[in-house]
């Protein structure tokens, strides 16, 4: 689901609708806030993409990104069919 390109872990996510899509990313939301570790990401009716990494690290992966992407695939693996 993950790979690591450009200094970053990235995802592509594809769902249902744009409704599911966006659930997905409330939840994902509510994760980084508790990890104060927020993503970049962009939506596009039923597509999700998500950029990982660490700013005050020189935007590097670091531990703080393998841990939120883990929850994340936590979270995703709930959508998938």
């Amino acid at each position: 689901m993950w790979i690591e390109k450009n200094n970053s872990l990235q995802c592509d996510l594809v769902f249902r609708d744009f409704t599911e899509a966006f659930g997905f990313l409330t939840q994902v939301a509510i994760l980084a806030e508790k990890q104060n570790h927020h993503p970049y990401w962009t939506n596009v009716y039923n597509k999700v993409h998500i950029e990982l990494s660490t700013h005050d690290a020189g935007n590097i992966v670091t531990e703080k990104d393998r841990k939120l992407a883990e929850s994340i695939s936590q979270v995703w693996a709930t959508y998938e069919k």
